[in-house]
């Protein structure tokens, strides 16, 4: 599916709101691809798609997850907005037409990350956090400055923040969070 053709299809599923996000996250993550060496066009993509299945309800996210067979744990039965990632990977498979794994993978883990995440996925992971249209949160300057000098380390900066934010607002996490944060933290 050509570009254009993919940007108006998205517009079509999620707010004008969410699209500007997704344009931002798109634009950084290509930003970000070429200071780190990787695939422009490929974080472009997966940072234009990372939230395409944002759009439906808590209730359509755990339906169509189930339709679909995705795996659904513990934390996303609770908490089924969770589920936009994997939904999100799939839209992106079987609706836009992408079969790149990697891009697939960025989108899955964009939200949670991953250990031994590749490129891209890092960056997807990174740009969906800094990209411009975001409300400032704690360490905003230095995290995204980090993007740009020590992705590991800038990693590590956005799940220690995650998870602080979490362990005051909610009663649990998901774990990959937690295991991302570990394993990076111990890289």
């Amino acid at each position: 599916m050509n570009k254009e053709k993919m940007v108006q299809k998205l517009k079509e599923k999620i707010s004008e709101k969410r699209y500007e996000h997704s344009i931002g996250v798109s634009y950084t993550a290509a930003c970000m691809a070429m200071v780190y060496g990787a695939d422009i066009e490929a974080a472009r993509t997966a940072g234009l798609l990372h939230d395409c299945a944002k759009g439906l309800s808590s209730k359509e996210k755990l339906e169509k997850a189930r339709k679909y067979g995705l795996p659904v744990n513990k934390y996303e039965e609770s908490h089924p907005e969770m589920l936009h990632a994997k939904l999100g990977a799939y839209f992106a498979r079987y609706k836009f037409d992408i079969t790149d794994e990697d891009i697939l993978n960025a989108i899955t883990y964009h939200t949670t990350g991953r250990p031994n995440m590749s490129l891209l996925e890092k960056i997807v992971f990174v740009a969906d956090y800094i990209e411009p249209n975001r409300r400032p949160v704690k360490d905003m300057d230095e995290i995204r400055q980090e993007a740009f000098t020590d992705l590991d380390k800038c990693i590590v900066h956005i799940l220690k923040n995650t998870i602080e934010y979490l362990e005051t607002s909610m009663d649990d996490m998901d774990y990959m969070t937690k295991m991302t944060y570990d394993y990076y933290l111990n890289k």
